[in-house]
């Protein structure tokens, strides 16, 4: 066999290596991509779920006699601006989910208002409504708690395997970029203050 023969075979028997990295890590980017997208519909069915409970919440307070009614009014306003920001999965860019989050910041704010204030008013805690719909509430709270961090765990592991060499070479060449993770909301780490 010649010296030309044999560099011929090293260089196909590289190029086949080299390819199949390649397909392997591009199924393997692709398949992390589509469980993020996943992760991140599950965040915002959850975010859905809880915005259209606040219709009923809001129904069923006003039906209590003497309630603030500007505290309805900013949780209707809350709900409007959050539902009005809405990011597609190929698009979770650090600017877009920060703007996501803000947004549900001010309904989770909204409705922390709603229901604090809702403790001064013994009639309405005692309708079963009002009771069954906070229940709801908390357990949705309880969902988009874990699909947030259900997202971030398909994020660092995305993220882990497009930094990992040689998949941030194909990475960058199939257009594979590291994604935002959820973060904690400015100031969340002090507890709320509740004043009657």
């Amino acid at each position: 066999m010649s010296t030309r023969n044999l560099t011929l075979i090293i260089v196909v028997a590289f190029i086949l290596i080299l390819g199949g990295c390649a397909c392997s890590g591009y199924n393997g980017l692709v398949a992390k991509d589509e469980n993020v997208k996943n992760k991140w519909a599950n965040v915002q069915s959850d975010y859905q779920r809880r915005s259209d409970l606040i219709p009923n919440l809001v129904n069923t307070v006003k039906g209590a006699a003497n309630f603030e009614q500007t505290t309805l009014t900013n949780v209707v306003e809350a709900r409007a601006k959050a539902t009005q920001v809405q990011i597609n999965a190929n698009d979770l860019t650090p600017e877009n989910l920060a703007k996501f989050q803000q947004a549900q910041a001010g309904l989770t704010g909204a409705l922390g208002r709603l229901l604090a204030v809702a403790e001064a008013y013994p009639d309405l805690k005692a309708t079963q409504n009002f009771r069954d719909l906070q229940a709801q509430l908390e357990g949705t709270e309880n969902r988009i708690k874990v699909s947030r961090n259900d997202f971030n765990g398909a994020v660092q592991d995305y993220n882990q395997t497009v930094r990992s060499f040689p998949n941030n070479i194909f990475g960058g060449i199939f257009g594979f970029h590291a994604k935002p993770p959820f973060q904690s909301d400015p100031g969340s780490e002090k507890a709320p203050e509740v004043k009657f």
